[in-house]
């Protein structure tokens, strides 16, 4: 791939990370979007969540297990140290060199149970957690992805100090709060102050777009960017024929035409506000067989 193929960076800066969304950046969609997320200029993907339960073998969940395109780290989430060590002796035993732990997720029945941006109100657990991650990992292979805070944009500032205690190889940073979801404008002008706090490098992220200057981020910034990525795909000429590879790859991992659809829907409710796709999203949304469903 020649270099100017290559889309620009944010700033013309730093690295970009595919993130993790839950249903959608999954391992069929990273195999049949490979060249659309090398050539958006992605270095990394980062999983989405995989459980990290006693008992379970992480090698099992879908998300592991081929090549990739771009190296690709396992995300956990959890609230049970000792599990979260099982699963990451697991894949460093299967090779697998970095790893990350969910401290963001803002949905309230994980966050409820202490998991995922749960874990930003309880210290103690965050601290074992982040113990077993940079242990069984070695120093700079374990990274976090973290909210502003549960309710207050302010309460990461206050947990940097316990961050700053490990060798974290990096800390990607949404600039929200758990409370707010994914709705409202992003708390950009806090990332100065948490970068200034940081020992390790911080990532970005929090609806940014592919290109162009954004207001709060610095020259240089490494960025994580999932939704945007999602919603460019939608114009590209070739995307039936992408579209029919992904159903075949669901196909093969999902039991019956139900779960592929939810699948598929799920993709596509990323495009229904853009002009080719308003109209085929309202057949789409109402299909139940694939047949229905295949409106390209």
């Amino acid at each position: 791939m020649a270099k100017e193929d290559v889309l620009p960076a944010i700033h013309g800066g730093g690295r970009r990370i595919l993130a993790p969304l839950r249903g959608v950046t999954i391992r069929p969609f990273r195999r049949v979007f490979a060249d659309a997320i090398v050539q958006s200029g992605f270095v990394e993907a980062i999983t989405p969540f995989i459980a990290a339960n006693q008992g379970f073998d992480p090698l099992k969940d879908r998300e592991l297990g081929s090549a990739e395109a771009i190296p690709v780290t396992p995300q956990f989430i959890g609230k049970d140290p000792a599990a979260l060590r099982a699963s990451l002796e697991r894949i460093v035993a299967a090779g697998y060199t970095t790893a990350d732990l969910n401290c963001g997720c803002p949905y309230p029945m994980v966050r409820n149970k202490g998991r995922g941006s749960g874990l930003l109100r309880t210290p103690e657990i965050l601290r074992q957690m982040l113990e077993a991650g940079c242990q069984t990992m070695g120093p700079g292979r374990f990274s976090v992805k973290v909210r502003l805070g549960v309710d207050r944009e302010d309460e990461l500032l206050g947990l940097m100090r316990l961050f700053n205690g490990f060798p974290l190889r990096f800390i990607t940073v949404h600039a929200r709060t758990a409370a707010e979801m994914y709705d409202g404008p992003c708390h950009r002008g806090m990332f100065a102050q948490i970068i200034s706090l940081a020992k390790c490098p911080v990532v970005l992220n929090g609806d940014i777009p592919l290109t162009g200057e954004v207001e709060g981020i610095p020259p240089g910034a490494d960025v994580m960017i999932g939704r945007a990525f999602i919603r460019s795909l939608g114009d590209r000429e070739d995307i039936g024929e992408l579209l029919d590879r992904y159903i075949e790859l669901s196909r093969q991992e999902l039991c019956g035409e139900r779960p592929v659809l939810c699948r598929l829907k799920e993709l596509l409710a990323y495009w229904k506000d853009l002009p080719r796709w308003r109209r085929r999203w309202q057949i789409a949304k109402r299909a139940c067989s694939l047949r229905e469903f295949r409106v390209w």
